[in-house]
């Protein structure tokens, strides 16, 4: 394989998730939140007793700590999620979804669901899904367990060859 090849890849798997967003946001699946909004929700019913540490759910978005900390005031301040300290330390924060968030997070996630499906079905097949689900879930557990690191700068004369 080549570093083309890896790129192509990716470029093809990113293009086709910012389409998909882009139909989602155009139909206003997420409404009355942002996607981001929503993506906090979802995480957080996905956590054991619907709360995760500040750190711990940061780890699973795109947006940066501060922005996430807003986010959370927001979100607290519409009474869908409400801050706590961390049982076995005063200096963490813990982000748990209330009763109201749950009910919010289900109502739009059952929306956003029928739309996946309709966009996705009309694309591809079910093997087709199983085996993009396969070949996800893959390249996500091979970058998990690799080292974070960059790639050495390569020589013009190296990146000619590729």
């Amino acid at each position: 394989m080549t570093t083309r090849t890896a790129a192509t890849a990716w470029e093809s798997l990113f293009r086709t998730q910012v389409t998909l967003m882009q139909r989602f946001e155009a139909a206003k699946d997420f409404e009355p939140l942002s996607s981001r909004e929503y993506d906090v929700l979802f995480n957080l019913s996905r956590m054991p007793d619907g709360a995760a540490r500040l750190r711990d759910l940061n780890a699973r978005l795109l947006i940066s700590q501060p922005s996430l900390s807003r986010m959370v005031d927001r979100l607290a301040g519409a009474g869908l999620v409400a801050r706590r300290e961390a049982d076995d330390d005063g200096r963490g924060v813990v982000v748990v979804l209330t009763d109201a968030g749950a009910l919010l997070q289900k109502q739009i996630g059952r929306r956003h669901v029928r739309h996946i499906a309709a966009l996705v079905d009309a694309g591809l097949d079910d093997d087709d899904q199983a085996a993009l689900t396969r070949i996800c879930e893959r390249l996500r557990a091979a970058v998990s367990d690799a080292p974070t690191t960059t790639p050495t700068t390569r020589t013009r004369t190296e990146l000619r060859s590729s």
